[in-house]
C-alpha cells in the first residue's frame, strides 16, 4: 500500500531537464558524467543537480517554497554552480523541450541501475526520450486531495503545453508542432492521463492491482501527464518543455499553484465529460500552441490562449503575494500576443538559418534569463 505523505498545501518545487552541448557546433553531448564528477567534488549546492537518462541531460531541481521569488533566486544560485563547472569543461547548458538537430541514435544511457533497465525494457525508446521536461510540484494535505486536484488540473493541461512549447525543431527539421517533446512522450504505454479515480483508497487499489500484474514496481512507471507523488506529498505536472528561462519555469510553477489554491477554496468534482476531449485538446496544444482549439466540457470552444486569459481573470485572486501576481501577468501577456519560446527559435532560425545558432542563442538566454 502507497502511503501518502501530508505536506503544506500549495507549497511548490520544479525540477528542470537541461540539454548539454558541445561549443563547436552546439550539438548534444555525452558530458552529464564529467559535469556530475565535478559537481560531487564540492559541498551540495542549494537544491539538487542529478544525470537523468541519457549523456546528454542534467536536472537541476529546488526544494520546497512558499513563494515564487525565493524559488526563482535558488534556481539562479543552482545554474550558476552548473554554469561554472560547465565552462570549466567547455559545455553549453540550455532549455528547450527538445534539441533541434541531435540524432538519436547518438545519445547514450547514463550508466545508472534505473536507466540501464528502462533501456532494456523499452530499447531505442530510451534514447528518443532525450527530451526535455518541466516537472512542477504543488503540496498537497493527503492523498484524497492529491487524486481530486489532479482530475481537476485535466482540462488546464492544454494551457501548460502552450505556455511551455519549447520543442518546434526535432531531428534537424521543423516539425510542424510547438512541442514535438510530448510525441516521444506518447509511445510509452504508462503514458497519458492517470485513470479517474474518486480517492486515494481507490488509486492504492489501481497500484495494487497494476503491481499485482507485473505491469509497474513503483510510481515511477507511470508517465502520466500529472501524477500524484505519494513521497513528497505532491501531486507533479509533467507536460511542460522546459523553457528557455528561469522566468518563464517560475510562472508556470506559479500558474499551478494558483490553480491549486482555486480548487482548494472551491472544492467540486471534476466535469463529468471533460476526459472526452483530453486527448483532442492536448494534440491542439502540442500541434498549435496557443493558436489550438480547445473544446470545452459543455461542447463550446475557443482558443487556448483564449481560456488561459479567461482562467488567468478567476486565479489571479489566489494569488498571495505580488511575485505571484507578477508571474500570472507575465503569462496573461504571452498568450495575448501568442510569441513563446517555440515561436521565438523559429524567429531565430528564420534570421540566421542554422539550427547550430539557434542552440547557441538559447545557451545565452538560459544563461542569462
Amino acid at each position: 500500500m502507497l502511503e501518502f505523505t501530508p505536506s503544506t498545501p500549495l507549497t511548490l518545487g520544479v525540477e528542470l531537464e537541461l540539454q548539454i552541448v558541445n561549443r563547436r557546433d552546439y550539438n548534444l553531448t555525452r558530458g552529464a558524467s564529467d559535469l556530475m564528477e565535478l559537481v560531487h567534488r564540492e559541498p551540495a549546492p542549494a537544491g539538487e543537480i542529478k544525470p537523468e537518462i541519457t549523456e546528454g541531460m542534467i536536472e537541476i531541481s529546488t526544494g520546497i517554497h512558499h513563494d515564487v521569488d525565493a524559488m526563482l533566486a535558488e534556481l539562479a544560485s543552482i545554474r550558476a554552480v552548473l554554469l561554472r563547472h560547465a565552462d570549466r569543461l567547455n559545455l553549453g547548458l540550455c532549455g528547450g523541450g527538445a534539441h533541434p538537430f541531435q540524432q538519436w541514435p547518438d545519445q547514450r544511457i547514463y550508466p545508472q541501475p534505473r536507466y540501464r533497465l528502462v533501456s532494456e525494457l523499452y530499447g531505442y525508446l530510451a534514447q528518443q526520450f532525450t527530451v526535455f521536461g518541466q516537472h512542477i510540484h504543488v503540496g498537497c494535505p493527503d492523498g484524497d486531495h492529491a487524486v481530486q486536484w489532479v482530475q481537476r488540473l485535466a482540462p488546464y493541461m492544454p494551457h501548460f503545453i502552450a505556455l511551455s512549447a519549447s520543442s518546434p525543431f526535432y531531428q534537424g527539421v521543423d516539425s510542424a508542432f510547438q512541442s514535438s517533446r510530448l510525441n516521444c512522450v506518447n509511445a510509452f504505454p504508462l503514458s497519458g492521463f492517470m485513470p479517474a479515480v474518486a480517492d486515494w483508497a481507490e488509486f492504492n487499489a489501481y497500484f495494487d492491482k497494476m503491481r499485482g500484474f507485473g505491469v509497474v514496481e513503483s510510481m515511477k512507471d507511470f508517465y502520466w501527464d500529472i501524477r500524484p507523488k505519494p513521497e513528497f506529498g505532491t501531486l507533479e505536472i509533467r507536460v511542460c518543455d522546459t523553457p528557455l528561462t528561469l522566468a518563464r519555469a517560475v510562472q508556470l510553477a506559479a500558474y499551478a499553484r494558483a490553480l491549486a489554491a482555486w480548487f482548494q477554496a472551491e472544492p467540486r468534482a471534476p466535469e463529468p465529460d471533460q476526459m472526452c476531449m483530453y486527448a483532442f485538446n492536448r494534440f491542439q496544444a502540442c500541434r498549435f500552441g496557443l493558436a489550438g482549439n480547445l473544446i470545452l466540457a459543455d461542447g463550446a470552444s475557443c482558443s487556448i490562449a483564449e481560456h488561459v486569459l479567461a482562467t488567468l481573470d478567476t486565479v489571479l485572486p489566489y494569488a498571495d503575494h505580488p511575485g505571484m501576481r507578477a508571474a500570472l501577468v507575465a503569462l496573461g501577456e504571452v498568450a495575448r500576443k501568442q510569441d513563446g519560446d517555440a515561436h521565438w527559435l523559429r524567429q531565430q532560425h528564420q534570421a540566421r538559418g542554422s539550427l547550430s545558432q539557434v542552440v547557441r542563442l538559447a545557451c545565452e538566454q538560459w544563461a542569462a534569463q
